[in-house]
């Protein structure tokens, strides 16, 4: 039986992550590089800054089923950060954005199925999410004890200092 080696397994981790959140080799590592500048862990600060991306937040406040269809509704023209038009998926969320739903949208079926279906899979602590609204707020940028997702961000770190 053969050993998997340290960068194998550092290299299925990145794929891994970079899958989750739908981005290509460039987009990952521009993430990681501004990560490494931040004060802090590396890998908690590049999980916040996935995080904290506008097709994920979408995706977070229970508006679409998925990160994909996030980012589709986002580039669609559906999404108004603090009443402004944002299409580009990667736009990155501060504390206080309130994330709404434009009037047209509200009336769009998969958008409301995605709403109720946000009950069961629960909106994480840092987002505040009104439903009747259809608008959604950052109280705070997430940390790493609220991203519950299986994710070893120290193998990445790893993988991107060699």
């Amino acid at each position: 039986m053969r050993k998997v080696s340290d960068y194998a397994i550092q290299l299925r981790e990145k794929q891994k992550v970079r899958r989750i959140y739908g981005m290509l080799e460039g987009q990952f590592r521009k993430y990681f590089e501004i990560a490494e500048r931040i004060k802090g862990v590396t890998g908690e600060n590049l999980l916040m800054l996935l995080e904290s991306r506008l097709d994920n937040v979408i995706y977070r406040l229970g508006y679409a089923n998925s990160r994909n269809q996030g980012r589709q509704l986002v580039r669609h023209n559906h999404i108004e950060v603090n009443g402004r038009k944002v299409n580009i998926p990667s736009f990155r969320v501060s504390v206080n954005d309130v994330i709404t739903l434009k009037e047209k949208s509200r009336k769009v079926g998969a958008i409301n199925e995605s709403l109720e279906a946000v009950v069961r899979r629960g909106v994480p602590s840092w987002l505040e999410l009104d439903k009747d609204n259809y608008k959604g707020t950052v109280k705070a940028l997430p940390s790493r004890q609220e991203i519950t997702m299986p994710i070893q961000e120290q193998l990445i770190v790893e993988l991107y200092s060699k």
